[in-house]
């Protein structure tokens, strides 16, 4: 596919579309957040017919980093965890309109030497799999190593989820990850500063909003696909149209979880300083 190129500074806002299951029988604990084999086909022709060009994660945060150029009408295509899927039924529909994606694995659930036994969701990818996505041209990386919320970690356990999974992958692939996605969304400055240290150089939340660069490296949002977003729907979403309003119960309930999260963090932190 020839990409039109649109001159620098590129502020536009850019979707990143966050994906998770492509399966036609999901597990139960990823049903909501998965796609069925047919639906994710006619979301990526949409795109394709709208002129979008898909680019990886870091692509789009390099180009912002250093006011370089991108094409026309980027968009990302993100998948989450490392579902076999994503190998399975989005790499065909992927591989025949030219497009590329990032996806973002948690080591501990990807099949093979480093698997934490009864961790994953549903079947997972494995290695070998991880490296075809890679021989085609598609961008691996970190998600942490067994998927926790990673602003609830002390210190050292942050530090290793994040260590860990980025060796892994460097391991396994013989790069290291340049892109990281926090698991659940969730992250706070520590965390950002985790990714930073370990050697990311961005990383994406969630935010259901467009993504933008004053958002910063280390917290692009995206915008989550589920099992009920319809095409007419994905297309408002790709285009940026009522993104806030379809997403208005989401955010209500992530502010108050912040709050939750905020309190029980506080009270292991006061936990562990008692005498």
């Amino acid at each position: 596919m020839e990409e039109r190129v649109v001159a620098p500074p590129v502020t536009h806002p850019v979707p990143i579309l966050m994906y998770h299951a492509v399966t036609r029988a999901p597990a139960p604990a990823v049903r909501g957040l998965s796609v069925s084999p047919g639906a994710f086909a006619d979301q990526m022709r949409l795109l394709g017919d709208r002129g979008f060009t898909p680019i990886t994660t870091a692509r789009l945060a390099g180009a912002w980093r250093a006011g370089l150029p991108l094409p026309h009408r980027p968009v990302l295509i993100t998948f989450d965890d490392g579902y076999q899927g994503v190998h399975r039924h989005a790499l065909p529909v992927l591989r025949d309109l030219a497009f590329t994606a990032t996806v973002f694995v948690t080591t501990g659930w990807i099949r093979g030497h480093h698997e934490i036994d009864g961790a994953a969701l549903d079947t997972m990818l494995d290695w070998e799999e991880v490296r075809e996505l890679a021989a085609e041209g598609w961008e691996i990386g970190g998600h942490s190593h067994s998927h926790p919320q990673l602003d609830q970690l002390p210190g050292g356990e942050l530090q290793y989820e994040v260590q860990c999974c980025k060796e892994i992958i460097a391991e396994r692939l013989g790069s290291a990850p340049a892109s990281f996605a926090y698991p659940y969304g969730y992250s706070n400055r520590q965390v950002r500063q985790a990714v930073r240290a370990a050697g990311f150089s961005q990383s994406v939340a969630v935010g259901n909003e467009l993504a933008v660069p004053r958002q910063g490296p280390y917290a692009l949002r995206r915008v989550t696909v589920r099992h009920s977003t319809g095409l007419e729907e994905f297309a408002r979403l790709t285009e940026g149209r009522a993104v806030r309003l379809n997403f208005a119960a989401d955010r209500a309930l992530t502010k108050g979880y912040t709050v939750v999260r905020r309190s029980r963090r506080l009270l292991r932190r006061a936990a562990g300083a008692a005498p």
